[in-house]
């Protein structure tokens, strides 16, 4: 019994080892990659390593010492990596403005056989704010991207302070993208909700027919989907031609490249995301409790809101959490519908790692949606643990 129990465990992990190798190439690797160039920050002590130990004692309070101009001047001569040189650059000119050009007449002198010491290059040298920009990012790993993406920085003095309100908007652009999804969450719920005791109360053809109008986008494209609301919402798409022609307003409405184009869609585009799991759990609820609430004299709304709504709150909170947390993903719909105001954390994601290769910002905004995210899956565990506790 042993030996057969043995072999079908085998056999159980054998069928499930393409899975997990699946989620471990394509999904943890990835995340744990994503995690990685959050925190990680080699742009300057890949160049500078001599300059590293040297400044490893310093005290940045203090002016900087002739080795540490020594063994930067030696580390500079020694770079040959162009790109690597402007990441560097890069990096610095973002601590400390001025650097670029620093940088740039220091390469200069340096190539030359008779160049003068780093002071006589440029008295920047001997300003002790350069130095510690650039002690500050020797460390391989930082916290300076996460710090960023919530509109947080380190002062000279390492202190967690605020960024001043125009260096970032990060803050300001995840209140709207959670606020946008919250919007969508609603609308979907509000649509969703009635559509799904619908299809419970129906049977046969009609069920499938209005099953079949909600599986339908889901078997539809994204960017086909997008598309086709482009057209709808436009000045002179299908709606503003109805209400216009109907007499309701005199001027076509302002329903694309704002936030209610951006509303609208996303609610079609989500909606089967909200029916589904309602329906779900609608379908297996007694038929014969509403009718048996009327029986006993129970108005019904006061039927709904005391029997019907309790028992499938289940539903409701899966596919709030599921709407919410894929709105707040979303890209290409607030990209095309959306205006400048509308654009969401995915678009800001979208620029760091495609716009200007900052893969370090890209991360750690995508850990602050997964986190987001973890989080509310955590809520939502705990909901449906008290209500099994309950039942």
């Amino acid at each position: 019994m042993s030996s057969m129990g043995g072999k079908g465990h085998l056999s159980a992990i054998a069928l499930v080892a393409p899975l997990f190798l699946f989620i471990a190439v394509f999904f943890l690797w990835p995340l744990a990659t994503m995690m990685s160039q959050a925190v990680s920050d080699t742009a300057v002590l890949r160049i500078l390593p001599q300059t590293a130990k040297v400044a490893a004692n310093w005290d940045p309070e203090t002016p900087p010492t002739a080795e540490m101009k020594e063994a930067l001047a030696s580390d500079l001569r020694a770079a040959n990596d162009r790109q690597a040189v402007g990441d560097m650059t890069r990096r610095l000119n973002s601590a400390q403005p001025g650097f670029r050009t620093l940088m740039s007449r220091t390469m200069r002198a340096l190539r030359k056989d008779d160049a003068p010491p780093l002071s006589e290059i440029d008295e920047r040298w001997d300003d002790p704010r350069f130095w510690q920009a650039i002690a500050g990012a020797l460390s391989p790993t930082t916290d300076r991207y996460l710090l960023a993406a919530i509109d947080l920085e380190r002062d000279v003095s390492g202190n967690i302070v605020g960024m001043p309100d125009e260096t970032s908007a990060n803050r300001e652009i995840m209140l709207r993208t959670f606020w946008i999804g919250a919007l969508v969450t609603l609308a979907c719920l509000a649509i969703g909700f009635p559509y799904a005791m619908l299809i419970a109360s129906t049977e046969g053809w009609k069920r499938q027919l209005l099953l079949g109008a909600v599986l339908l986008p889901l078997w539809t494209s994204l960017l086909v989907r997008t598309a086709a609301w482009f057209i709808i919402l436009q000045d002179n798409g299908l709606i503003n031609a109805v209400i216009t022609g109907l007499g309701i307003t005199s001027e076509p409405l302002a329903l694309i490249f704002n936030r209610t184009g951006v509303v609208i869609a996303m609610t079609h585009v989500l909606l089967p995301l909200m029916v589904l799991p309602i329906y779900s759990v609608l379908i297996s609820i007694p038929s014969n409790l509403m009718p048996a609430a009327a029986s006993l004299g129970a108005h019904p709304l006061r039927a709904f809101v005391r029997v019907l709504l309790p028992l499938s709150l289940r539903g409701v909170a899966s596919g709030s959490l599921l709407v919410f947390m894929t709105a707040i993903g979303y890209y290409i719909t607030p990209a095309l519908i959306g205006g400048a105001g509308d654009q969401m954390i995915s678009s800001v994601i979208a620029f760091y790692a495609t716009g200007s290769a900052n893969w370090g910002m890209a991360g750690a905004l995508g850990i602050v949606l997964l986190v987001v995210t973890l989080l509310l899956y955590a809520v939502y565990g705990r909901l449906s643990g008290a209500e099994e506790r309950r039942s």
